[in-house]
């Protein structure tokens, strides 16, 4: 089993296995809508393997990560756009 550590949400602080994806860890914390379509509509992972775009979010600073694809690492950082 991968160890616990810790990152940030849209700022909140979260401990998560290390090595996870992403939009697993979004998922298990009740966050469905990574971000949302230039309608204004929420958005959030179909494909969950890197096919559509629609879980990307920013990592680290870096804008329009899939999520799906980048495994949690320690210390990181990520910001969804559901607003």
């Amino acid at each position: 089993m991968s160890a616990l550590v810790e990152i940030r949400i849209d700022g909140e602080r979260h401990q998560m296995q290390e090595g996870m994806p992403v939009a697993v860890a979004l998922l298990r914390l009740g966050i469905t809508a990574f971000r949302v379509s230039t309608e204004g509509a929420p958005r959030a992972p179909l494909c969950g393997m890197g096919t559509c775009f629609e879980c990307r979010v920013t990592v680290n600073g870096r804008a329009h990560q899939r999520s799906c694809l980048i495994p949690i690492a320690a210390g990181m950082t990520i910001d969804t756009a559901r607003q």
